[in-house]
């Protein structure tokens, strides 16, 4: 994966600062009750009710908050930093593995809980700062999940980003090697732009 342009990098970075203080700005209590409801439409999504084991994430500096699915008889994944890579733990309410801060203050699960294969997991949840229309993401300037999605093993997965409503828009920029989302859940509703076979 090469650099993108400067300018594209400086565009992306403009709209990072722009959504992350807009983001920040949503009172908590408006926050929760829109996560709530992101919470919700994901529940009430037939693959997500069939997934044998999604991936997921803890939320982090103002992200929707997704820790009200975790309290549900479910099997999880969830990333710890290596390198530039995100690699996956299995964890499931009753576990005997416990989270910490990680790289970048991410909690993160313990190194010793069993990893996750990709032939393993049903649906990822993805972290955004935006989301746009067709599919394409806007994370935080980092590339673990463009790295990740772009390897064959996860490039057929089921992927949602995750984002309120004021970011999803009707385009971001982008490089010739993002990879499109299958869709993107909001507190209005679950909107797939390009659902996987």
């Amino acid at each position: 994966m090469t650099s993108p342009p400067f300018d594209l990098q400086d565009q992306k970075e403009a709209q990072r600062r722009k959504l992350l203080k807009a983001r920040q700005a949503i009172p908590t209590r408006i926050r929760q009750a829109k996560s709530n409801s992101i919470c919700q439409h994901l529940q009430n999504w037939q693959p997500f009710a069939r997934s044998r084991l999604t991936l997921a994430y803890h939320s982090f500096r103002s992200e929707p908050d997704l820790s009200p699915l975790f309290r549900q008889r479910r099997v999880w994944g969830f990333p710890r930093c290596e390198g530039k890579a995100l690699k996956w733990h299995r964890w499931f309410p009753a576990s005997p593995w416990t989270f910490h801060t990680g790289t970048h203050g991410l909690t993160e699960p313990d190194p010793a809980s069993p990893a996750v294969e990709p032939y393993q997991v049903d649906l990822i949840l993805v972290p955004c700062l935006a989301c746009d229309i067709s599919g394409s993401r806007l994370g935080y300037g980092s590339g673990f999940y463009d790295r990740m999605l772009a390897d064959p093993l996860w490039a057929k997965k089921t992927t949602i980003g995750i984002v309120f409503k004021f970011a999803r828009l009707p385009q971001i920029p982008k490089a010739d090697w993002d990879i499109p989302l299958s869709g993107i859940c909001t507190e209005s509703g679950l909107f797939l732009s390009n659902p996987k076979a």
